[in-house]
């Protein structure tokens, strides 16, 4: 016998989570990978992250792949998703979020951003990144790799940057 369950979605509204005056947003952009988007909704649940926007034609954040990468997060932190991202941009600057990109060549290295203020970081395409989109943040941060590896994943890059933000934020 099979189980049949009648569920309220649990998506926010990207202005809904906004509205709340957050100090801490991810904003994966692109994201197609449902592990990788299950993956930062957990890192930012674990950071004390204020919500999770999903913007542009986006994996689904609801799917079986995506719920399940999050380990239960998807029901701790509020997620949305929105396809214009253009318009989840003049959200975060209308909020008064300072808007903040991984970029591997971003000008600012991630030690010495300031990351006290309300921040909504931005996270780019596993396969192309943020490309022009990097010129719509207040500031492009780099990751210092220390090693050989060329880059680091999506979620890897988050779960630094997010952690990052949470203790500027604490220590404020």
């Amino acid at each position: 016998t099979g189980l049949f369950a009648l569920c309220k979605p649990v998506l926010w509204s990207a202005g809904k989570i906004l509205n709340g005056k957050p100090s801490l947003v991810s904003v994966p952009v692109l994201t197609s990978e449902p592990g990788n988007a299950g993956t930062l909704i957990r890192t930012s649940d674990a950071m004390g992250a204020d919500g999770v926007i999903f913007a542009g034609e986006t994996v689904d954040p609801l799917s079986c792949k995506v719920a399940r990468a999050s380990a239960g997060s998807l029901f701790h932190v509020p997620v949305a998703r929105d396809p214009n991202i253009k318009d989840v941009l003049g959200q975060l600057r209308k909020s008064g979020m300072q808007i903040v990109a991984t970029a591997a060549d971003g000008e600012v290295d991630l030690a010495e951003a300031d990351l006290s203020q309300p921040t909504a970081w931005l996270f780019g395409n596993e396969a192309h990144g943020l490309g022009e989109l990097l010129e719509e943040a207040d500031m492009r941060v780099r990751i210092p790799l220390r090693g050989r590896a060329e880059s680091l994943n999506l979620a890897t890059a988050a779960s630094i940057c997010l952690y990052e933000s949470a203790k500027a934020q604490a220590d404020n």
